[in-house]
């Protein structure tokens, strides 16, 4: 090449724009780089937010499902690994069934048992509450009439008071002690309207509390009124629930080897003692003509059936026509279903057990945790030779209740329990992709800034 020509080129060369290829080069990595942080960002929101779509948190109330109303399932499981509670969101609405026990789900480190399930009226939402010690539901914990309530224990042994958690709104009200130095206080029985509550409060009667009473009261829940139905020594226990007659006027409970009548206004009705091995059935105990159904166990063996009483008197009025219960602990009778069956539950013994159920033995021992292997809900109607298996429970669920708008229906539903993990744990996995998510991005987009200076 010539001199002339190179002078040339490097004239023509010179008068070119140059183009910043580093800087270029630097700028289009940056851009790529905050586009596949942005990218990633949003996958990660994806990720997170899709499994509450899909299950909503928790499984939302199916509009299709209640077109019958409220219904029994005929069996339930337990609650998964991060169910919602009873109060997240969506709200369960009111509830079919309450049960407790040890089963894996019930229970805890810390809790002691005291986790109760909840299923839904009329699908299978499941729910649980914390109760914190164990507490037998159908004793100490109870559902109420309309299954929108849960009465339970709560506060300390100086401000003791029942939490009432509302399904419907999610809301928890505290209702304290309406008995002055009462160290505990636990539900009893609901009335049948669910404007009132009987509440049992457990009281020192000793400056140096070596002995105590136990109160009895009927408290209005909205006015906060208590009538004050009956007072006595801790020992013997007065059996729960409380049973209300249908119409909401009298009561009726046991104390030791007695049961008591009583107006709602607190004004004593009757008393009559107890055969051994026999209790007030349950919180159903009244039947539709006024009179009383007591539980008995056959001498030497383990069937129970259950037998009319006089209210007034006491009088024996028989054997109901209805299948004795075999094989069971002692049964409590929930309530009576249109067709005129009982709906009761059976409590199937512990093998391991060392207790002989066909031997007499205090009746709140033959409901007692260690003693019962599992329940079931069972239907006695009129003239069958067997009860009828109508709720099924998985072992070491030990007590249950149900709502008894659900009972009077006479409505049973097939059911499916949830299975898998439920709202809480998709709730805590999403928020934990939106952290990592925002960590990571973030990170890309320092990287693509480069060093400062």
């Amino acid at each position: 090449m010539s001199v002339r020509l190179r002078e040339a080129l490097r004239a023509a060369a010179a008068e070119v724009p140059a183009y910043p290829v580093h800087d270029r080069a630097v700028r289009t990595a940056r851009r790529t780089r905050r586009r596949m942080a942005a990218g990633v960002a949003a996958v990660l929101v994806l990720v997170a937010l899709v499994p509450l779509v899909v299950r909503g948190g928790g499984a939302g109330p199916d509009p299709a499902a209640g077109a019958d109303g409220p219904a029994l399932p005929d069996r339930i499981g337990l609650p998964v690994f991060g169910s919602l509670h009873a109060t997240d969101r969506p709200r369960l609405g009111p509830a079919s069934v309450i049960f407790s026990g040890r089963a894996r789900g019930l229970t805890g480190l810390l809790d002691e048992n005291g986790t109760i399930g909840i299923v839904g009226a009329d699908a299978d939402r499941y729910r649980t509450y914390q109760v914190g010690y164990e507490a037998p539901v159908g004793e100490k914990v109870l559902l109420s009439p309309d299954g929108r309530r849960i009465a339970a224990p709560g506060g300390s042994s100086r401000h003791p008071r029942i939490d009432l958690v509302d399904l419907v709104d999610g809301v928890r009200r505290h209702l304290p002690s309406v008995v002055p130095d009462s160290e505990l206080t636990e539900p009893a029985g609901w009335a049948p309207d669910g404007r009132s509550l009987v509440v049992r409060d457990t009281v020192p009667t000793t400056p140096e509390r070596s002995a105590y009473a136990c109160v009895l009261s009927l408290v209005r829940l909205d006015t906060g009124r208590a009538v004050r139905l009956i007072e006595a020594e801790q020992l013997p226990i007065f059996d729960s629930p409380v049973a209300f007659s249908p119409d909401g006027s009298r009561l009726a409970w046991r104390i030791g080897d007695k049961v008591l009548v009583a107006g709602v206004d607190g004004r004593s009705i009757s008393s009559f003692p107890l055969p051994p091995d026999t209790g007030l059935a349950g919180k159903g105990a009244w039947l539709p003509d006024g009179s009383l159904t007591l539980v008995s166990r056959d001498p030497d063996s383990t069937r129970w059936r259950l037998r009319r009483v006089d209210p007034g008197t006491g009088r024996d009025l028989g054997a109901l026509e209805l299948p004795a219960v075999s094989g069971v602990t002692t049964v409590r009778l929930l309530g009576w279903r249109p067709d005129g069956s009982a709906l009761v539950v059976g409590y199937r013994p512990e093998p391991a057990a060392p207790a002989r159920f066909d031997q007499p033995m205090a009746m709140d021992q033959r409901t007692a945790y260690g003693h019962v292997r599992s329940v079931e809900v069972l239907a006695l109607a009129p003239g069958s030779a067997a009860p009828t298996t109508v709720l099924a429970a998985p072992e070491q669920v030990l007590a249950i209740d149900v709502a008894d708008r659900v009972i009077h229906s006479g409505r049973v539903r097939e059911a499916d329990p949830p299975w898998g993990v439920g709202g809480r744990f998709w709730w805590w996995t999403g928020l934990a992709a939106l952290l990592l998510g925002g960590v990571l991005a973030r990170r890309l987009v320092s990287r693509a800034r480069g060093p400062r200076g």
